[in-house]
């Protein structure tokens, strides 16, 4: 069964309970699909499920901020030891190889890596706990991870939810083909979003090593 059919099954306040919690754990550290089951519920909210897109958006948001700050805080009190034992856990997202990618980046880029993180899928797991055993400063890490999860989730859900609005008005005018259109105007306004966040954090990993790449002169 299709994550949106199963969705559609279940109490509007179910939907927004399960939303928060999976994309909370999510962010907290563990690999979950919290995208796939906000996209899901989005596009039911604009099919008149009884779903408001509002409160949607927030409990998405909430879960963001909230699962990312318990993962900071896990990750502070764990530290190192901590990163360990998720890679015994989860060693396909948590090996060795990301773990040191994951911190690089937060080591050069601060509070951008927590802000651009939210928008790629490894780091948005990585971003608390990593935050928290890199002790990063909880008041960076705080604006960095409100302002990520606002953008992230709650355009997230706007953007689908409109894309679906069109697509229903459309399929009403011109069959299949406006909801064809519709839908790939939705999934193109969101790879360019998240290009644009990858290439924005690409730019800044080039800017800082950059200078150290050259060699001193004798």
């Amino acid at each position: 069964m299709h994550v949106q059919d199963w969705l559609d099954t279940v109490p509007a306040a179910a939907v927004y309970a399960l939303v928060g919690i999976v994309i909370g754990l999510e962010s907290l550290g563990i690999p979950l699909p919290g995208e796939i089951i906000l996209v899901s519920a989005a596009l039911l909210s604009s099919q008149h499920a009884g779903i408001d897109p509002v409160i949607l958006g927030a409990c998405a948001t909430v879960g963001a901020i909230v699962g990312d700050s318990i993962g900071y805080a896990i990750g502070r009190k764990g530290g190192r030891p901590l990163l360990a034992w998720l890679g015994g856990k989860f060693p396909r997202h948590f090996s060795e190889g990301h773990i040191a990618t994951a911190e690089r980046s937060f080591e050069k880029w601060g509070m951008w890596a927590v802000f651009f993180g939210r928008f790629v899928a490894l780091l948005r797991i990585f971003a608390g706990p990593l935050a928290g055993v890199l002790r990063m400063p909880y008041w960076k890490f705080l604006i960095a991870n409100v302002l990520g999860g606002i953008v992230w989730a709650g355009g997230t859900t706007a953007v689908i939810y409109y894309v679906g609005i069109v697509a229903e008005s459309w399929l009403k005018r011109f069959s299949w083909l406006g909801l064809v259109a519709a839908v790939l105007v939705g999934l193109t306004s969101m790879l360019v979003l998240k290009r644009k966040a990858k290439a924005a954090m690409a730019e800044k990993q080039t800017a800082v090593s950059g200078p150290e790449a050259v060699p001193a002169a004798d």
